[in-house]
């Protein structure tokens, strides 16, 4: 990606990048950018029994380092609470698998982790 591009067109161009590797995978996307707990929630996806909160993270190019070491324990810690607050709000969701992942979006590719 330019180094060039405003951050905010980088990181909504890499949240539109996500979305559609997640839905080319199958899932519905049933949220983005969603307020719960105090927190943001960048993507809520569901295939199945499966239920996945997606943080994403991007970077301009490699001099910024990797979008993964951007997420520590407590960023993974506000995502966990915001997801328990969106779910406490959709008792119908309750018996699905919850998973947390990061989506890493740098040189137009997606690289998907859990989130630690």
């Amino acid at each position: 990606m330019s180094r060039s591009w405003p951050p905010s067109w980088l990181g909504r161009d890499a949240e539109r990048r996500v979305r559609r590797h997640y839905r080319v995978r199958g899932y519905r996307i049933l949220a983005t950018n969603a307020r719960a707990g105090g927190n943001e929630l960048d993507l809520i996806a569901r295939r199945g029994g499966r239920l996945v909160f997606c943080e994403v993270k991007a970077r301009a190019g490699p001099g910024y380092g990797h979008p993964f070491e951007a997420v520590g324990p407590e960023k993974a810690r506000r995502v966990r609470r915001a997801a328990e607050a969106w779910l406490a709000t959709r008792p119908e969701l309750g018996r699905l698998e919850v998973v947390f992942e990061v989506a890493a979006v740098r040189d137009r590719t997606v690289e998907r982790a859990p989130l630690g």
